[in-house]
């Protein structure tokens, strides 16, 4: 078979690395970045990584590990030392498993999935987020109380990041 009519023009091949770069994964990325007006993303599957950065910047590497850089500990001055320590949330946070745009109600104007103090019961919907112009429901993990809304509708939320808390 000759690989020539190939007519998948998503993959290009670097001769001298060897790299195969996904055009169109990279366009959805940077896609992505725009909607989002995140600054950077970055994509990794195996050992291949692929960054995209607004201003056009675009890297294809082997992921090396870096080593975290140290954070000075300044000493707490008498200003610092008076105000109180933030505390630990208290409760189950509810985790985006996406970066997107989350949305609190189903169409503008709707009234919210949830508010503070509500009772939710297992698979019911807390709130969307919009990635790819696709609108993928975030259930409740399990029956509780909503306890604290972290995020704010129509606004970009990364992946880890803590939507709610749930008691």
């Amino acid at each position: 078979m000759d690989k020539s009519n190939n007519k998948s023009s998503s993959k290009k091949v670097n001769k001298k690395e060897d790299i195969i770069i996904n055009e169109k994964a990279v366009r959805t990325l940077a896609k992505l970045l725009e909607e989002t007006n995140l600054t950077e993303i970055e994509y990794q599957v195996g050992e291949h990584r692929v960054r995209v950065a607004r201003g056009g910047v675009v890297t294809h590497a082997p992921s090396v590990a870096a080593a975290p850089a140290p954070h000075p500990i300044a000493p707490l001055s008498q200003d610092t030392a008076s105000q109180p320590i933030p505390t630990p949330l208290q409760g189950d946070p509810v985790l985006s498993p996406m970066v997107g745009t989350a949305y609190l109600a189903s169409e503008p104007g709707a009234a919210t999935f949830v508010k503070l103090g509500d009772t939710v019961k297992k698979g019911e919907t807390l709130l969307i987020i919009e990635a790819m112009k696709v609108m993928n429901p975030i259930r409740a993990p399990r029956d509780g109380k909503v306890l604290e809304i972290l995020i704010t509708d129509a606004n970009p939320v990364e992946f880890g990041e803590v939507l709610l808390i749930l008691e």
